[in-house]
Order: C-alpha cells, then structure tokens, then sequence
C-alpha cells in the first residue's frame, strides 16, 4: 500500500470487551423503632454488551487505525434499600458493509446489512445481594457476590 494516505484499509484488529457486572451490597435495613431490620442489599447491575453495527456510510476500516480497543460499559453496583444496579450501556462499534468478523481463523458473522447488530462480546451478570442469602437461621447474612467480568475477544475484520 506505500505511503499513499488515502489509500483504504482492509483489514483491522481489534479487542473487544463486554462491561464487567456491578457488585451486589451487604446492607440492612435501619428504621428507628426496627431494631433488627433484614437484609436489603441490591443486586448489581449487568455490564453493557460490545456490538458490532453495519453502516454504509462508511467503506474502510481506517478508524479501526488508532482505536483498536473498545469494551462495553460496567454495571452499577447494588444499594441499600434492596435498590439494584444500572444496567451498563452497550457501545456499539460501526463497520461498513462487507465486514467479515474473524476470531483465529474462525468466521463468526459478515455484516452485509445496513444497520445489521452482531454481538461479539457479552457482558458480564451482575453480583447477588446479601438479601439473597437469607435462610431461616442465618437471617442477617454478611454476604454478597461480585459481579462476573464480560467476555473478552481479539478479532480481526476484513473488508
């Protein structure tokens, strides 16, 4: 290709990363005359999802250049409150069409449609609250799970 700028780029690696689950809380509930509220601890939100888009307004993968990482938005942890986590946001990633998504040498979707959706990174579930944890004879839990990290992946697109 030489060092003809405008010359197009057919062919890109790139990470993707779903968002990572938010944390569930150990919390109890605190009022004045309860002396020994439960548990009320929230759950944590599930992290946002990295989705590839198909869009025919573009016909190179030069932007794939610079920025070669790009990873879903993490979820929000629990409250108090039995309150749950966000929801992380999704990011979405625009290729133009014809874009073949490898992972190795494994095909895993050709983008031919204008505003085509692939995911190609989950994100990660949310963490359980304490309030989850409650049994008939342990009815104030000092426990809560973490949320689980998103899928991670290196793929390479070809035009």
């Amino acid at each position: 290709m030489g060092d003809d700028p405008s010359a197009a780029i057919d062919e890109a690696h790139i990470s993707v990363k779903g968002g990572d689950g938010g944390n569930g809380v150990v919390s109890f509930r605190r009022e004045k005359y309860v002396p020994r509220g439960g548990p009320d601890g929230g759950d944590g939100g599930r992290g946002g999802d990295a989705v590839l888009r198909g869009n025919r307004g573009l016909n190179t993968l030069l932007a794939f250049q610079h920025q070669t990482r790009f990873h879903g938005q993490a979820g929000g942890n629990g409250r108090g409150a039995n309150q749950h986590g966000k929801r992380g946001a999704d990011t979405l990633i625009d290729v133009p069409l014809g874009t073949v998504v490898l992972e190795g040498d494994q095909p895993l979707a050709d983008i031919v449609v204008d505003g085509q959706r692939v995911l190609v990174a989950r994100g990660g579930k949310g963490g359980i609250g304490n309030v989850h944890f409650a049994t008939s004879t342990n009815r104030a839990p000092r426990m809560a799970r973490k949320g689980e990290p998103g899928d991670e992946r290196w793929l390479t697109l070809e035009l």
